[in-house]
Parts: C-alpha cells; sequence; structure tokens
C-alpha cells in the first residue's frame, strides 16, 4: 500500500492547488469580461471534482483490506479514470460553447481584470508544469490509471494556461483594433482540442481494461520468449490469458507436461518460468497451470 499512499499524497496536493487557484480565477473572470477565463473558471471546477473523486478512490485503496478483493483495486482506478474523462468531456462541451456564443458576439476584455488574470494565470501555468511532471514521475514508477489520468489532466490545464496567457497578453496588446475581440474566443478552441485529445488518450487505456482486453504485443513477445526458453520442459502450450488491472498484470498460462515426470520435478520447472516472467514483467503475477486440453 505504500505507492498508493504516495500516488494519496500527491492527488492531495494537487486538489488543494486546484482549490486555492479556482477561488481568484473567478474574480478575474469576472472583471475581465473574457470569454476564455469563464470557460476557465467551469473547466476548473469540473477538473477540481475529477481530482476529488481520485483522491478518493486512492484513499479508499490506500486505507483498504486486501482481503474481500483477491485481485486488488485495479478496476476501481479504471473506473476512476473514466470519471475524469467524462468531467473533462464536460469542460470540452463548455469551452465549446462559450467560444461559439462569444464568437456571434464579440465584446473586448476590460484591462484591470485582464491584468489580473495574466498574472494568475502564469502562477497558475508555473504550479501545472510542477504538477504534471510530478504525477508523470509517480505514473511512469509502475503503471497506474489514476496516475495517469493525473498527469494529462495537469498537462492540459499546463497548456490551457499557457494559450489563455497568450491569448490574454495579444489581447490587451492589440485591444484598439475591433478584430482583436475573435482573438479570446478562438484561443478557446485551442483548448477544446487539446481537451479532446486528452480525453482520448485516457479512455483509450482505461475501457480496454475494464473489458479485461490482453496485454500489449512488446508484452506478449516476452512471454513467448521465456516460453521459448523453457521449450524443452514441457509437452505443449494449450493457451494463455493476460489482463491488466490497475499497476497489476495478470498472465495465465496452460502448460501439458509429459505425464512421466514426478510432481515434484514439474513444479521445479513452473516456479522457475514463474520467477522469470515476473522478473522480465514488472507488477506481473504468472499463474502457470497443468493441463491436458486446449482452453476454450
Amino acid at each position: 500500500m505504500a505507492s498508493y499512499q504516495e500516488k494519496e499524497r500527491s492527488v492531495l496536493i494537487s486538489l488543494l492547488v486546484d482549490f486555492f487557484l479556482f477561488l481568484p480565477d473567478i474574480v478575474a473572470a469576472i472583471l475581465a469580461n473574457s470569454i476564455i477565463m469563464f470557460a476557465d473558471v467551469l473547466k476548473c471546477f469540473s477538473e477540481l471534482l475529477a481530482t476529488f473523486f481520485a483522491w478518493l478512490a486512492l484513499r479508499k485503496i490506500s486505507r483498504g483490506k486486501l482481503t474481500g478483493y483477491d485481485y486488488g483495486f485495479g478496476k476501481l482506478e479504471n473506473l476512476t479514470e473514466i470519471i475524469v474523462a467524462a468531467v473533462m468531456g464536460i469542460c470540452l462541451a463548455i469551452v465549446l460553447a462559450s467560444a461559439i456564443i462569444r464568437i456571434k458576439n464579440p465584446e473586448s476584455i476590460h484591462v484591470g481584470g485582464a491584468g489580473l488574470g495574466v498574472i494568475l494565470m502564469f502562477i497558475g501555468m508555473c504550479v501545472n508544469i510542477s504538477l504534471w511532471i510530478k504525477n508523470h514521475k509517480i505514473a511512469k514508477k509502475e503503471h497506474s490509471p489514476i496516475m495517469e489520468s493525473q498527469w494529462h489532466l495537469f498537462r492540459a490545464k499546463a497548456i490551457a494556461d499557457m494559450v489563455i496567457f497568450s491569448s490574454l497578453i495579444v489581447s490587451l496588446i492589440l485591444r484598439k483594433y475591433p478584430w482583436s475581440h475573435a482573438i479570446d474566443p478562438f484561443a478557446s478552441l485551442i483548448i477544446a482540442g487539446f481537451l479532446l485529445f486528452s480525453i482520448y488518450n485516457i479512455l483509450s487505456d482505461s475501457v480496454y481494461d475494464l473489458l479485461d482486453k490482453t496485454l500489449e504485443e512488446t508484452t506478449q513477445l516476452i512471454i513467448i520468449n521465456k516460453l521459448v526458453g523453457f521449450f524443452d520442459e514441457y509437452k505443449a502450450l494449450h493457451g494463455i490469458r493476460s489482463r491488466r488491472a490497475g499497476n497489476n498484470i495478470f498472465i495465465d498460462i496452460f502448460l501439458e507436461f509429459d505425464g512421466e515426470k514426478k510432481m515434484a520435478d514439474i513444479q521445479k520447472v513452473m516456479d522457475d518460468m514463474k520467477g522469470d516472467m515476473e522478473h522480465s514483467i514488472k507488477g506481473s503475477s504468472v499463474a502457470i497451470v497443468p493441463t491436458t486440453s486446449k482452453i476454450i
């Protein structure tokens, strides 16, 4: 549970940072009369909820008992990741709707509020980049759907802040030109495109894990190579089953052994195969199943 406690602390820090940056964002958006800042406020509120859900899930996992969950809490991580993607989908809809409304009804931004927004966006940009890097490092230690969604989320937030920061500065510099009113809503469309890309990345991983999709080809090749190394120790391969749940990988291998061999000798071979594969595939749990027929 130590790794889950580290993830919980990281997400809690992200949650607190989101909360303290959210309140001044509301004030700046109202003062600036900026549609991109208003969209950012709604987006930040949705992201705050997403981070809160992620923290709740990790808190349950880090304090939970595994006695009733032999395969861990991997599915809960996947479900939480999908919730994060759904919240980002709400953000996408809000940003698109806000941009369309402002394109149809252009308005100038207020200098004072926009100036405050520039300062807040710069602070938010620095903080979100820091959290993006931190969560990415944690996610790389071991596969975790929640941490994957978190670093994707903060990458999206950091780039959104960069776009808003640039948009506000350009809008302020060129505010005397009527066409500059279009900068604000069109910058929102850039954020929408990046959010769409992030949602796709998150869902493409989580949905497959929830459906118990077999492991990626590179991992399957490692399994096959290990089986080749023990080729003379078994008579036939009757099937391989694999799936991922959170940061856990489960691999079941069905082998037929020589019926004349002692069970003690077969057990030694199975233990060697299991140890070799689990050493090569991080986070894996390998089960060698003796059988005389193909699995269905």
